[in-house]
């Protein structure tokens, strides 16, 4: 305390002249239209572009939070939008069905793992049996297709990719409505196979590939990917068709992992009249 009564009395002439400086500078400030103009736009501007980078900068930091948020809200809207193209198909002023007008549920959850360097990826999410997910339901992204719940613990569950060369998914070419399945081969995470489509077919380059809505797993018209090379070799049964997958793997953050309540249904149905998969 004593250094700085000390320091402030060796330049107290300094101090005065400062104190002074800025009593002038604020009466000039005060009794000249002008100047003070020009001094209170000047400050405005200035605490202006302060409270703008400080916005920016939480909103930066609260990111996370917004985006978890909007993959929420789609999940809501996403099931909203399913009850409602249910009821839409196969309304009946008699026979209303509202079990099919509930049949997706859509569960948003954040990516926190997520291999596609590998022949077999699998992707990590945040989600788990607390949320309601379940192995075999099938998660999306606002681009497409994304892959299969595999295992599932308490708050966190591991998908198959579809860059997984074990996992294939039933599709459609929407023009045409010829079905086939999807199919990874492991060269490039942009790009997968669609087999079984017959000769007699007429696949195009740029023809969308989507989900056929077979298995009661993925929703019916979930886009897969485009169709960006087809062709027949002599004597094949089946066209050779490269897509290009509509999700982008390597930038994969939020997915929707789809709840299926009448799954069990139709597989115990097809299980007894069918038997066993082999």
């Amino acid at each position: 305390m004593e250094r700085l009564i000390n320091f402030i009395y060796e330049y107290r002439a300094f101090f005065t002249f400062l104190l002074l400086e800025l009593s002038c500078g604020w009466l000039v400030v005060e009794n000249n239209q002008y100047q003070s103009t020009k001094y209170f736009n000047s400050s405005n501007r200035l605490a202006a572009n302060i409270l703008g980078f400080s916005q920016g900068v939480r909103e930066y930091f609260s990111l996370r939070t917004i985006n978890e948020e909007l993959a929420k809200e789609n999940a809501e809207l996403r099931t909203d939008l399913e009850k409602m193209r249910q009821v839409s198909d196969n309304y009946n002023p008699v026979t209303k069905d509202s079990a099919k007008a509930d049949q997706y549920e859509y569960i948003s959850a954040k990516v926190i793992a997520n291999s596609i360097n590998l022949y077999k990826n699998f992707i990590t999410i945040n989600r788990g049996s607390a949320d309601g997910i379940l192995p075999g339901m099938a998660a999306i992204s606002n681009d497409g297709a994304v892959g299969k719940v595999k295992s599932v613990s308490e708050n966190y569950s591991v998908l198959i990719s579809l860059l997984n060369v074990d996992e294939q998914i039933s599709c459609v070419i929407k023009r045409t409505n010829h079905f086939g399945s999807v199919r990874w081969d492991g060269l490039h995470m942009r790009y997968s196979n669609l087999l079984f489509i017959p000769r007699h077919a007429t696949p195009v380059v740029g023809d969308s590939v989507i989900t056929s809505g077979y298995n009661a797993v993925f929703p019916e018209g979930i886009l897969v990917g485009v169709i960006s090379q087809a062709s027949l070799k002599e004597e094949a049964n089946f066209w050779d068709i490269r897509i290009e997958l509509s999700q982008d793997f390597g930038r994969l953050s939020f997915v929707e992992v789809i709840k299926s309540r009448l799954k069990n249904e139709k597989d115990s149905l097809e299980h007894v009249t069918i038997g066993e998969p082999k």
